[in-house]
């Protein structure tokens, strides 16, 4: 081959790998990047027009997880929100989901919306939950490991009305 022809492959394959590099590892699953938001101590957000409408306690799982998960809308948008009692183990790969059943025990593309990648194991966080989840679908908040396919806890979602 010739130095001519090596230079047209490498043309032709650069940006080939390039593109390819930067979709490895990209989760082949709906989602969203959480938005950050200052929390106050014990877990409120600091929005004034912040309302929880749904809730639960995490329920550990493959792995220990505790703490207290709200669904809460502000500005015409819904969040997930940990409570800054949330812990869980670390792990490889963790997702924060929005799962359609109370007690998750499988993984289909159609059995949940990933809300993005867990931010930390411990603490107040929340996450979008993208505009085109219809909420009533979904009976729980997960924190799953895709890498191995592991539960590390879940939040039943009830009304928070009625858990008070």
């Amino acid at each position: 081959m010739s130095r001519k022809n090596n230079y047209a492959v490498a043309a032709i394959l650069l940006p080939l790998t390039l593109i390819g590099a930067s979709l490895v590892g990209t989760p082949a699953l709906r989602s969203v990047q959480a938005e950050m938001m200052p929390m106050k101590k014990g877990g409120a957000m600091m929005g004034k027009q912040m309302k929880p409408s749904l809730g639960g306690e995490f329920v550990a799982a493959e792995h220990p997880t505790k703490g207290a998960v709200t669904i809460a809308k502000e500005n015409g948008k819904q969040y997930v929100v940990f409570n800054d009692k949330f812990k869980s183990d670390s792990g490889p790969d963790l997702y924060v989901l929005l799962h359609r059943q109370a007690k998750p025990d499988q993984y289909k593309v159609d059995d949940y919306v990933s809300l993005g990648k867990l931010q930390q194991v411990k603490g107040s966080q929340r996450y979008m939950i993208p505009e085109d989840a219809k909420l009533a679908d979904y009976q729980s908040v997960v924190v799953w490991c895709r890498k191995f396919n592991a539960t590390f806890g879940y939040a039943p979602l009830m009304d928070s009305s009625m858990s008070k």
